[in-house]
């Protein structure tokens, strides 16, 4: 087995996510305790189990963090090293931790920070994002070039799959695009229910912010690989990569595309959802194996497979 990590980015969480793998698995009770003390709150009751601070970037981002990396602590005695990491945006924080780059404690430290920039940012520019269904991508990017040629702020995000790009910035510049692209043929868009344009030029101020918190930052050499989504390839500069994130769109698509040519034969997603792997389904097709952890029964069905794997080995 040549195993790949998926790690879940924001928009996955859900109120009660990981209740069940708190309230039974020590380690991930563990994590998410620890993760509370550094935080200066308590996680379970400040975000988890909160109808509105759930929904709040500043509490979703270190809140995801904490729950990818229990996860992956409870999974550790059992797991073979990873060929290697991937993580959505918010989620290569996560990637970086489980492979050595980056502490717990210095990876939940700045994500705090980093959701709160961009949660300030997101409020001083509200902004739309909407789910693009179209194997014609170029035609989307040539769609939106055209209208920043007019003076619209509307950019392309995310680079989910090859066929669903999410587009993103000021609410009336996307509306516009949503017509303009449903006249080129586009016969399928989405709204997504965001109140930032994140990975748009319109979150700038927290890449100001963060550049600031990370000067005196630094980050070891991962134990395995660790691939980008704003570079498609392997980290190299993880300072100037984080940096270039938060405004530059994600290419989940390309850099696990990527990870795969490299070998790894075998994805677990790790976090409140299973939306990484049902992207890397339509990524990267039905012979790559594709688990996910997001709750206990999840867990335990991971669990038993990893121990197989090593029984035949």
């Amino acid at each position: 087995m040549k195993l790949g990590l998926l790690m879940s980015g924001q928009g996955a969480q859900q109120v009660g996510m990981g209740a069940d793998l708190y309230a039974t698995l020590p380690k991930y009770q563990e994590t998410i305790d620890h993760a509370s003390e550094l935080l200066g709150y308590d996680v379970m009751t400040t975000i988890v189990n909160s109808e509105d601070n759930i929904k709040q970037t500043k509490y979703t981002q270190p809140a995801i963090l904490a729950m990818s990396m229990g996860i992956y602590n409870a999974l550790s005695d059992v797991m073979p090293e990873p060929a290697g990491a991937l993580g959505l945006s918010l989620g290569e924080y996560s990637a970086l931790t489980a492979a050595g780059s980056m502490t717990f404690e210095q990876g939940m430290a700045i994500i705090k920070d980093r959701g709160a920039y961009m949660q300030d940012a997101g409020d001083a520019n509200p902004g739309k994002m909407v789910a693009v269904m179209t194997d014609d991508q170029d035609l989307v990017v040539a769609t939106l070039e055209k209208l920043r040629a007019t003076g619209k702020r509307v950019y392309p995000a995310n680079f989910n799959t090859f066929n669903q790009l999410v587009i993103g910035g000021i609410e009336a510049d996307v509306d516009e695009a949503m017509v303009a692209l449903t006249e080129v043929g586009v016969s399928r868009i989405v709204e997504l229910p965001v109140s930032g344009a994140f990975h748009t030029p319109l979150l700038q101020t927290a890449v100001d912010q963060l550049a600031d918190r990370l000067t005196d930052e630094t980050f070891s050499t991962p134990a395995f690989a660790v691939y980008s989504n704003t570079t498609g390839q392997k980290f190299d500069d993880v300072k100037a990569t984080l940096l270039k994130q938060i405004t530059s769109p994600t290419y989940f698509a390309q850099a696990l595309q990527a990870m795969v040519d490299n070998g790894v034969d075998t994805l677990i997603e790790f976090g409140p959802s299973d939306t990484l792997m049902k992207f890397a389904k339509k990524i990267v097709g039905k012979d790559i194996r594709r688990y996910c952890v997001k709750d206990l029964a999840s867990f335990n069905e991971v669990r038993n497979m990893l121990i197989a794997a090593q029984e035949t080995v």
